[in-house]
């Protein structure tokens, strides 16, 4: 490959191989495809030259279960019981359900994909070069090959201007035209399509292709479960087909007999001859109200196809040329414009030779593979582009899932959804430094949208008012608690509001206060009783004032009394009744009703995730390190959002809420001075577990920045995990969360050996896309890995809080050389430029404020000698923290730090 063309995949990457997705049995194939798409609309493609797939997405899309969407009313019940068990370390008690049952569970919805349209070319001839290729700049992915026909080329992008994906196909260099079909593949023949987490077998639906052959496209009902709120519910996929100097035909391939497929022809397709182009345009969405499943079958007039329809006439009409054609550089333009803002808005780059530079994916996985002590610098930096550019592509309209936003399956692992107490945290743990403007905004839409569910939580598992309790799972549409056993009591983890809240906090670090618009996808008309620090939300007066303004302020309408009802949760959790005494002895006292002088509460019950003390049989704990450090985080979050709005008797509130911090649990310390995963000294520490739960005051936590003796206590029970845990590594999930951890804890190295595991066995697919373990176990696409590399970059190479900032504070020693251009700093402060040269003993950094007076504590991890400020040295100040110099910054102004290290 020349320079020259390599040049093209600067901010891309290609392949010289596809793996093309079998009609039947399709396995787990489609996971090599590229990806685009907008936050809503997407599609995976194998890039096949002959026989290309499409598997379009919709963020939206949840196949229903029979399961209840109701959390039993015994769980409030059990309250008690689980505390006074827990207490007197009852590891025999079991929750239970009416019948006695001690498996207490009901399941969430699961994603799933729409239509796979398949692309076969009757024009086929034997290869002679072949690549397929990803645009980070545009989000197209493109497929260019030769045979003896010419070179042929086609490329597609998920449009964030018009909401639909778009496809262009071309006919050879040598003036060859286009013959192909156009169809859809049976919905039995998809991956994984057999009754699983899904009873897919419940599906009903048509392939519909209309007499003009104008548009190809599938409908489909939904089961209709009693209860469920897609009882009535279905969705649908249109590609519409536009030729150029080519006739286009209704056809009806061979009948599949497919037992779901009710359509009164089967199998209907489109075909093309001698075009000179083909364009596609996609779109995909659901329905509450497809109508009856009874009459489904009989039905021929849909709603939603006629949505869709409008949808991608209205974007065919709007992009035609003087000529009369459809226009794609015209389509594509405004929506790169678009996406290439959010991509180009963060540059990392480390030292690489020219040859690396431009390898293509395979040889760049295959390379890495084959290093198992050290990161390659070209991988590193096109995972980083790749975790990014995925990051940009599903974000928008709601958080990732644990898919991202793309799958190619039926019954996905875990059924697709949103896993909050590690899987979305670290997904988004990269989008506020990273620069991002749109991921954000659909993060919050999501927590909105399930925050009527939290407030549910809190009052079914604990009895709690005015309180947010958030679920471990949702699937987009409910986010109520569906597990409550031992192994796994979901109702009793208590972080979730705090952790879940942070990215929403750190959104308004980065950022400063927003106005956030009000979107269909928060289901406003929910939230009246939680946007108000007042118990019983918003007046009606309020309210309509809200709605008529139609954006929400990120201070005021949004993060204070979201975090007032997380902080009402840790106040209404703890109980006098339940505390430890001057002494840090664990007490109860029935009827006790407040605490006296040297007493701490107790948090009970707890849940650490998955582990349990040495000797106790239950994973149902109290004093959960993970839970005083949460409470500790998200009271503090409160305190300064009340400080920060002002509102009327806010001091009483911060006072309120100070005092709670004075009574929490101090955390505890073992023998060998690591902190404890359990404040408790009944327990007996388990260290032989992947979870790294009880470092929140490292990541996503702040506290160890500014208490070195819990950063050294922090570091050794990392260095515990390490040593003694022999259990199953393998999920990627929790190798980003040691990462961050480790970059947190500054322990360069650390960050080095968290990331090697999945880049150097099987973590990643040709595609450069990741899946959930090492060794692919599971067989589960997820995008932990892909997104959590990104935050850990970020976090190694700049720390920040409100008022200091702190370059390179874990740099690995092997990262001798680099930059990373843009990141934002959670001090309104945007880092314009910052890079290093340990050869040579420099490092610069360039700062940027969004905001008047910002004074800001300015540190380097490596040790250094002198700090120049815009040409002059800056005075070297000193605390118990470490030697930093202060500037401040006006709004607009940049000033530009070197640090000479020793």
């Amino acid at each position: 490959m020349s320079l020259t063309a390599a040049r093209r995949f600067q901010q891309g990457n290609y392949a010289n191989s596809y793996t093309e997705l079998p009609l039947t049995d399709p396995g787990y194939e489609w996971r090599d495809g590229m990806i685009s798409g907008n936050g809503e609309n997407g599609y995976i493609t194998s890039g096949a030259p002959y026989s290309d797939s499409f598997i379009f997405q919709n963020m939206w899309f949840n196949y229903p279960s029979g399961d209840p969407r109701t959390i039993p009313s015994e769980l409030t019940e059990q309250l008690s019981d689980a505390r006074w068990n827990v207490f007197n370390q009852n590891d025999q008690w079991k929750i239970k359900d009416e019948n006695g049952s001690t498996r207490v569970r009901t399941f969430y919805y699961s994603y799933h994909p729409g239509h796979q349209l398949r692309l076969n070319m009757s024009n086929r001839g034997s290869l002679s070069s072949y690549e397929r290729s990803t645009n980070y700049e545009t989000a197209e992915t493109s497929v260019r090959y030769t045979d003896e026909l010419g070179e042929w080329s086609r490329s597609s992008f998920t449009s964030r201007a018009d909401h639909v994906s778009i496809t262009r196909i071309e006919q050879s260099t040598a003036g060859a035209k286009i013959n192909m079909t156009i169809s859809i593949d049976d919905v039995s023949s998809m991956s994984r399509a057999r009754d699983g987490s899904s009873e897919l077998s419940a599906l009903l639906y048509k392939k519909l292709v209309d007499p003009n052959a104008d548009y190809i496209a599938q409908v489909a009902h939904y089961p209709a479960y009693e209860g469920s709120e897609l009882r009535r519910g279905g969705y649908a996929g249109l590609t519409q087909v536009l030729v150029v100097n080519g006739r286009k035909n209704r056809v009806l391939l061979e009948a599949t007999n497919e037992a779901l497929n009710v359509g009164g022809e089967q199998n209907p397709a489109i075909q093309i001859t001698d075009a000179d182009a083909v364009y596609l345009i996609t779109q995909s969405d659901r329905t509450f109200d497809m109508g009856e499943i009874e009459a489904f079958t009989e039905q021929t007039v849909y709603a939603l196809m006629e949505q869709l329809l409008d949808q991608t006439n209205r974007v065919a009409q709007k992009y035609v040329d003087a000529a009369g054609r459809f226009n794609y550089a015209a389509a594509l333009a405004p929506h790169a414009d678009q996406h290439a803002a959010e991509f180009n808005a963060v540059r990392f780059s480390l030292s690489v030779n020219e040859r690396d530079k431009y390898a293509d994916n395979l040889t760049l996985i295959q390379t890495q593979q084959g290093m198992k002590s050290s990161i390659h610098h070209a991988f590193m930096e096109q995972v980083y582009n790749q975790g990014r550019y995925a990051m940009i592509c599903c974000g928008g309209s709601s958080a990732p899932r644990l898919y991202g936003m793309w799958t190619g399956e039926w019954n996905p692992g875990w059924r697709g959804i949103y896993t909050l107490d590690a899987n979305v945290n670290l997904q988004v743990a990269a989008m506020n430094t990273g620069h991002l403007k749109q991921a954000q905004l659909g993060y919050i839409a999501f927590f909105l949208r399930n925050a009527p569910d939290f407030a549910s939580n809190a009052r079914m598992a604990y009895g709690m008012h005015d309180a947010l309790q958030v679920s471990v799972n949702s699937d987009g549409d409910r986010g109520m608690h569906v597990e409550y056993d031992n192994d796994y009591p979901f109702e009793y983890w208590n972080a979730g509001a705090s952790w879940c809240l942070l990215p929403i906090y750190e959104y308004w670090q980065c950022y400063g206060n927003v106005q956030i618009p009000i979107v269909e996808a928060m289901r406003i008309q929910e939230l009246q009783p939680l946007l108000s620090v007042n118990d019983g939300g918003l007046s009606d007066a309020e309210f309509e004032a809200l709605l008529r303004k139609g954006v929400l302020d990120l201070e005021k309408d949004i993060l204070l009394p979201l975090l007032t009802k997380q902080a009402n949760f840790w106040e209404q959790i703890c109980t006098p009744e339940y505390y430890t005494d001057r002494n840090g002895n664990a007490c109860h006292q029935s009827g006790k009703a407040s605490l006296l002088p040297g007493e701490k509460y107790i948090i009970i019950p707890t849940y650490s995730p998955e582990n349990n003390p040495i000797g106790y049989n239950s994973t149902i704990t109290a004093n959960a390190t993970m839970d005083i450090s949460a409470a500790r985080d998200g009271l503090l979050m409160v305190i300064t959002m009340e400080k920060a709005v002002k509102r009327e008797g806010f001091e009483s509130a911060v006072a309120r809420w100070e005092a709670l911090l004075e009574l929490l649990p101090a955390y505890k310390y073992d023998t060998d001075g690591a902190l404890r995963e359990w404040a408790m000294s009944e327990y007996t520490e388990n260290n032989n577990h992947r979870h790294l739960s009880h470092l929140y005051v490292a990541w996503p936590g702040y506290e160890t920045q500014s208490d070195k003796s819990l950063g050294n206590a922090s570091r050794l029970a990392l260095e515990n995990r390490d040593k003694y845990n022999t259990k199953d590594a393998t999920a990627g999930h929790g190798w980003m969360h040691k990462a961050l951890v480790s970059a947190r804890l500054k322990l360069g190295e650390g960050v080095v050996s968290s990331l090697l595991p999945m880049m150097t066995d099987a973590g990643y697919y040709p595609s450069l896309m990741t899946d959930h373990d090492t060794n692919r176990r599971n067989h589960c696409y997820c995008t932990d890995t892909s997104f959590g590399v990104v935050a850990a970059v970020h976090e190694a190479l700049l720390y920040s809080n409100t008022g200091e900032i702190e370059i390179l504070p874990a740099l690995p020693s092997d990262w001798r050389m680099g930059a990373i251009d843009g990141l934002m700093a959670r001090s309104q402060i945007e880092v314009e430029q910052l890079n290093w040269d340990t050869a040579s003993h420099t490092a610069q950094v360039k700062l940027c404020s969004n905001v008047d007076d910002n004074r800001i504590r300015l540190s380097a991890g490596l040790p250094w000698s002198k700090a120049i400020v815009d040409g002059c040295e800056a005075e070297a100040l000193s605390d118990e923290r470490g030697k930093h110099i202060q500037v401040t910054l006006s709004k607009g102004a940049t000033v530009m730090i070197a640090f000479l290290m020793k």
